[in-house]
């Protein structure tokens, strides 16, 4: 597989808003198949790593798909939208700069404390099953747009969670399993479903 060739492909397949800040890099030393780092709120371009020896072991769904999701999880993390945690960080944030003015240690510590929990809350939101769910439910609205159907969308992300645990020589996680039977709910091969809240 000509790693500049698939590139240019995926890019095309990705939807406008991952085309501003997602670049994809060919990193052939990695274990993974695909990687990404988690977006840092101060980072501007959100890299997407793939090991295209291994890539090329994907059919052509599985590779469009996985990088949909890809792309959907990269765009989903939010460190900056309206919500409790944010307006709690923020005020936190504050409260350490009038504190630390008034040479307050007590204050500093209280505020920064409060600022800690905040963000940790944040950081995990972005991390959870349901950011992960999420994910999978925007990889299959892009796909939809681009000629797959809903069943056949989730069908390729199924598939491709256990060949790529197969290819990384490793088992499926807890949120991979997860993954798993919401993805056959979709694909109406269960009747047993894991609802994520959009």
């Amino acid at each position: 597989m000509e790693p500049k060739i698939e590139t240019r492909r995926l890019f095309d397949i990705m939807p406008a808003s991952g085309r501003m800040s997602i670049k994809i890099v060919s990193k052939p030393e990695q274990a993974k198949v695909i990687n990404a780092a988690f977006p840092l709120p101060w980072n501007q371009e959100r890299p997407i790593y793939i090991n295209f020896d291994l890539w090329g072991r994907l059919s052509k769904p599985q590779r469009d798909l996985l990088l949909l999701r890809m792309v959907s999880w990269l765009t989903g993390v939010r460190w900056f939208k309206p919500d409790i945690y944010q307006g709690v960080t923020l005020a936190g944030l504050l409260a350490v700069l009038v504190e630390f003015s008034q040479s307050d240690p007590v204050g500093v510590v209280v505020a920064g404390g409060l600022t800690a929990i905040a963000i940790t809350r944040i950081w995990r939101l972005n991390r959870s099953e349901e950011s992960e769910l999420n994910a999978d439910s925007g990889a299959i609205k892009v796909a939809l747009l681009r000629g797959y159907t809903e069943v056949d969308a989730a069908q390729h992300l199924l598939t491709v969670i256990p060949t790529i645990a197969k290819i990384e020589k490793r088992s499926l996680n807890f949120t991979e399993l997860i993954r798993c039977q919401n993805l056959k709910a979709i694909a109406g091969l269960s009747a047993v479903s894991v609802r994520s809240k959009e």
